[in-house]
């Protein structure tokens, strides 16, 4: 599976597990029965709510020891830093000892009436000071390179682990979405050839029973922010024939939210993706048609609503 950020990650399967508890009901035929299915959904949920906390606590747990190896990083930087003048000194050190025939520092160095030796003996005492602390910058570099490692290490561990962790969930999500596949029932006068009869529309609202059931499984498996639209007289296509709905995902002639807009892309691929099931003819959707085979652009028609920017549009067989 690809890999994606965490951020994202978590956001989707939060997503994939709220779709699960609003199911839809399975058709009088589904194998196994709706109340055995209903079940199985029930204990797959409950297993990625304890995937996604398992995964969120992993992935704190790798954001600490990401700020601890950055931390352990500028830790070996200063101590290389250190470790790099200390050394430089003390090579100083040494020239001007040799220089001076290892006595020490020259004599043109020291101030006129300073006490010449007590001077002499507070240098020399500082180049010891020097040298030792060469040998203390030279443990903290590698101490602090011990810890960069041992962080770094940590961190491939942990991010294995909630790729793991990942896969199980998206492993299980994709157990729900088969059994959500299994509750969406087959539309209304299906041929046995695989083909859709032709039906009148009926009841209150003047559509067909396989436009009605479409409406309802997407009512089902969808919060709808808007209205939905479907018989509608004197205009083209499959509306004026009960063949068609219309699902706002705005207040109608305005673009709608990033979530709604999400949300409308949902809804056209459920419909394409049960196309064969419920008898969807084609989708249409931000300005793209879809019978099926993949998106195709429509030509512009010069408004939000007529390019269908603010409603996904099903129409059905």
């Amino acid at each position: 599976m690809a890999a994606s950020s965490p951020a994202s990650l978590a956001i989707g399967l939060i997503a994939a597990a709220a779709v699960a508890v609003s199911a839809a009901p399975a058709s009088a035929t589904a194998k196994p029965k709706e109340s055995e299915l209903r079940a199985q959904l029930k204990q797959l949920n409950n297993k990625v709510d304890k995937l996604i906390e398992a995964y969120n606590l992993k992935r704190v747990e790798l954001a600490k020891a990401q700020k601890s190896a950055k931390a352990a990083k500028a830790r070996l930087a200063t101590a290389e830093e250190a470790l790099t003048t200390a050394e430089k000194r003390v090579a100083e050190i040494a020239r001007l000892r040799y220089q001076n025939g290892n006595s020490g520092v020259p004599a043109f160095m020291l101030p006129e009436n300073s006490g010449g030796a007590a001077v002499l003996n507070q240098v020399t005492a500082e180049q010891q000071a020097f040298v030792q602390g060469v040998a203390k910058a030279r443990d903290q570099k590698k101490k602090a390179a011990l810890e960069a490692a041992e962080l770094a290490g940590k961190i491939r561990k942990d991010a294995a682990e909630v790729a793991g962790r990942r896969e199980k969930a998206e492993d299980v999500i994709d157990d729900i979405e088969k059994k959500l596949q299994d509750l969406v029932p087959f539309g209304t006068n299906r041929r046995s050839d695989g083909g859709w009869a032709p039906e009148l529309p009926s009841g209150s609202d003047n559509i067909t029973p396989r436009t009605r059931l479409m409406k309802e499984q997407i009512g089902k498996n969808f919060a709808l922010p808007f209205t939905v639209g479907c018989f509608r007289g004197g205009s083209s296509g499959e509306h004026p024939l009960g063949r068609a709905c219309d699902f706002m995902m705005s207040t109608g002639g305005s673009m709608p939210s990033a979530a709604n807009a999400a949300l409308g892309d949902r809804i056209a691929e459920w419909a394409i993706k049960n196309k064969s099931k419920l008898g969807v003819k084609y989708v249409i959707w931000k300005q793209r048609i879809n019978h099926g085979s993949g998106w195709s652009t429509m030509s512009d028609r010069g408004s939000i609503t007529e390019n269908h920017y603010d409603h996904v549009h099903i129409s059905m067989n």
